[in-house]
């Protein structure tokens, strides 16, 4: 059977360690998760904005390379879309152990298996009779240079087999790896909402080169942030290592958390 859902995810940020020679000191994952059957309509968002904003038809939406006030409007019809996001946001100072994530794709697979966990609730608990499809989701990646898909199949499969064990909590009747795709932006407008949500949660906890953070777009999305009786950490806002938790409640750079994200 065909899927239920769709999950465009994207990222934001880098995976290094060489703090003093320029590596972010977060790095972002979001997915931005849709029903199947009305996929195309809420992708559309991304050829309003374009025209809003004297775009090029067809020339994809990079967030970063948005003025401030073009973002705006950008994230302000994201915000009113029907879709829900999920976002992993990871502070790399503050990992224990870094040289476990200094392997290739580690950290990134690490990530991405909370995000998937997420993910996967989300589309468990909003299944409806009505809905078309065997429940599963469809799972487009922004494709990354470099990376091996095939390898990422193989770690799934690998985290398959410690369900139950190490509190892998991925539902695998939703996340199948065999419907694993990567394309670029240009190919799955999706990707650009996906990228434009990631960086937007990135700009709220990596500070510029000034020391100053960017939280506005982080507050607007907050309609659309999947959450479950009203708790949005640890749902589609998850922070990682739990060691942030003290930090996130105590630093007036992460107010955005505190008022918005309980």
């Amino acid at each position: 059977m065909n899927a239920t859902f769709v999950a465009y995810i994207d990222e934001s940020g880098d995976e290094g360690f060489s703090f003093d020679r320029g590596s972010s000191e977060w790095f972002a994952l979001s997915a931005v998760i849709t029903r199947k059957a009305k996929d195309l309509e809420t992708v559309k968002v991304v050829d309003q904005i374009r025209t809003q904003l004297g775009k090029p038809d067809k020339k994809p939406l990079h967030f970063r390379d948005l003025k401030h006030e073009q973002r705006l409007p950008f994230v302000d019809a994201i915000s009113k879309a029907d879709l829900r996001t999920v976002s992993v946001l990871v502070h790399k100072p503050s990992i224990k152990e870094p040289e476990k994530f200094q392997k290739r794709y580690q950290l990134y697979f690490y990530a991405v298996r909370y995000l998937f966990e997420r993910v996967s609730w989300y589309c468990r608990d909003h299944r409806t009779p009505h809905d078309e499809g065997d429940g599963s989701a469809e799972i487009v990646f922004s494709n990354r240079s470099g990376m091996s898909y095939e390898e990422m199949k193989e770690y799934l499969n690998f985290l398959k087999t410690q369900t139950g064990f190490f509190n892998v909590q991925i539902e695998w009747g939703i996340i199948k790896p065999d419907l694993i795709t990567a394309f670029t932006a240009g190919k799955r407008m999706g990707l650009q909402i996906a990228d434009a949500v990631a960086s937007s949660f990135y700009y709220a906890v990596q500070s510029s080169q000034y020391g100053y953070t960017e939280d506005r777009y982080a507050r607007m999305l907050k309609p659309v942030v999947y959450h479950r009786e009203g708790r949005y950490l640890g749902y589609g806002l998850k922070f990682w290592p739990g060691e942030m938790e003290g930090v996130l409640q105590n630093e007036a750079r992460f107010g955005w958390v505190r008022e918005q994200y309980k």
